[in-house]
């Protein structure tokens, strides 16, 4: 099969979102599947633009969400069937019920403070199911025609998305224990079997119609109140996904169609073993031959839904660890070169032909081992890189992640989604490493220690600054989001509204305006 190839329609100027990288502002980082809501698990309804609301209550230009894409093995979003799709269970019910196609009807009792994905997961997609039949019996012909052309102007990812997961539910296996010529990919089997899966294409389009509608309503609501909405993209895709199965010549795969080499990092201080992360890996010479088509379509397909894109795992842009398949750990790869600067030279033109001035507003995630070639790399694409402050306090006063060492090109955190909630990191932390926390922030860290990591990360030159709500709510570790290396009962959590206390909400607010970081203020 061909590669995907990026798409001509030009789109109007970038959104003044993008402030966000180039004056001082302030966010909170929160996923969407934490939002409040009646259906088990958080959506793109009604609680989302509440949420939106309070951000510009609490003086907060910035949202930033996890990737956006269907979730996969333990309904992690950074191991998806597909990059460019939306997942399924971020769909609005409520939305569904108002267009007349679905029947309301009460929702199981799920538990409160937590996605039940097991329970929540079946339930939502058989209420999807429910209100495309309701669809495919009382849709009005403008509705029908607007599916049709939905259908038309995203094929060039659409089809064989909806393939791939038609296939997937019928043969329950990964791709690659296929029948032969779905496999490799045989024109005449694909048409034979886009035929006889012909509900189930419509079906999955559907979905994807209706996550996009509602996705574009949101991301308007909150551009017109000042929010930019800040997004994220994993570096590396799932083997097990429609981009894999499409697009097999792009990615280091044997015979058989299974990963030759796979992603991951070296053994550090962390773990003796290193990570082995078992993506398949890119054959960036073969990507680049097409001038990197997939992942312009790719980075394009997503600055159509946000203001600025996080880039996960930057550093595997100038070099990345290389993983014999066949290695149950790290410990036995290699440092390949990445495809630096090329690809984002071919990056910013697509950006230009998308109708920006320049190249896209990102952001490299460059934790971890990072080289003087990775930092070269992203200072010459004017990227900004990111400080977390969690990882500050382990050696001198020379540490990079002090806010005294910060850069002004710089996004920093208390913590990201990877790491504990702050008052947790601080409960699990050492006696001689809070000696530190002490010495550089005071003696107030034993009753308040998230408001002073706040604080220190507010004062600093950081441009963006983008604070966890767990942290804004002073949540211990028991609402921490997700343990690396863990494979399940992670990216659960989930808050309720009592939780936003008028207290906290005033007290951002007033930090945030007095370190000159609420964008509307200082209009």
């Amino acid at each position: 099969m061909s590669s995907t190839r990026s798409s001509p329609t030009p789109t109007p100027a970038p959104p003044p979102g993008s402030a966000v990288l180039s004056q001082r502002s302030s966010g909170v980082l929160l996923h969407l599947t934490s939002l409040p809501g009646p259906h088990g698990s958080g959506d793109l309804g009604a609680a989302a633009y509440q949420f939106v609301d309070w951000l510009v209550s609490a003086g907060q230009s910035c949202w930033q969400i996890l990737p956006l894409s269907p979730v996969g093995p333990g309904f992690s979003p950074y191991h998806s069937p597909s990059t460019f799709a939306g997942n399924p269970l971020l769909v609005d019910l409520e939305e569904l019920q108002h267009c007349g196609w679905l029947t309301p009807e009460p929702s199981p009792d799920f538990a409160a403070g937590t996605c039940d994905f097991e329970r929540v997961a079946p339930y939502r997609l058989q209420r999807l199911r429910q209100a495309w039949q309701g669809f495919v019996q009382v849709a009005s012909e403008a509705d029908r025609q607007a599916l049709d052309f939905f259908r038309i102007s995203q094929a060039h990812w659409l089809e064989g998305y909806a393939l791939f997961m038609a296939l997937q539910a019928r043969h329950g296996q990964p791709w690659t224990q296929w029948p032969a010529a779905l496999r490799q990919g045989d024109l005449a089997a694909l048409a034979e079997a886009g035929q006889q899966c012909h509900d189930a294409l419509a079906f999955y389009s559907f979905i994807q119609w209706r996550f996009m509608l509602q996705w574009a309503r949101l991301h308007a609501y909150a551009q017109a109140r000042g929010v930019a909405l800040l997004g994220d993209a994993p570096i590396f895709v799932a083997h097990h996904s429609a981009d894999v199965w499409q697009n097999p010549e792009l990615f280091c795969l044997d015979a058989q169609g299974e990963p030759a080499w796979v992603a991951g990092v070296p053994p550090d201080h962390y773990s003796a073993s290193g990570q082995r992360w078992g993506n398949p890996l890119y054959r960036w010479d073969v990507m680049a031959q097409d001038g990197f088509a997939w992942w312009r379509a790719r980075v394009a397909h997503l600055m159509k839904q946000v203001n600025v894109l996080r880039l996960d795992h930057f550093r595997g842009f100038e070099a990345y660890w290389s993983i014999p398949a066949h290695e149950p750990t790290a410990e036995h790869g290699h440092w390949c070169p990445g495809p630096g600067l090329s690809m984002f030279e071919a990056l910013a033109d697509e950006a230009r032909q998308q109708g920006y001035s320049e190249a896209w507003p990102l952001v490299a995630e460059d934790l971890g081992f990072i080289t003087p070639a990775v930092t070269t790399l992203r200072q010459q694409l004017g990227m900004a890189g990111m400080r977390v402050m969690q990882f500050a306090f382990g050696d001198s006063a020379h540490n990079p992640y002090l806010p005294h060492n910060f850069e002004a090109h710089t996004v920093a955190y208390t913590g990201t989604h990877d790491n504990d909630t702050s008052v947790g990191w601080w409960q699990q932390l050492p006696e001689p490493q809070r000696a530190r926390v002490r010495a550089y922030l005071g003696p107030q860290v034993d009753t308040e220690i998230h408001w002073a990591l706040m604080q220190s990360l507010s004062q600093s030159v950081a441009t963006l600054v983008v604070l966890p709500l767990q942290d804004v709510l002073g949540l211990d570790g028991a609402h921490r989001m997700n343990v690396p290396g863990q494979a399940e009962g992670c990216w659960r959590w989930r808050f309720d509204w009592p939780q936003l206390r008028a207290d906290a909400t005033l007290r951002l607010r007033e930090m945030t305006r007095a370190h000159g970081r609420n964008l509307s203020m200082l209009a």
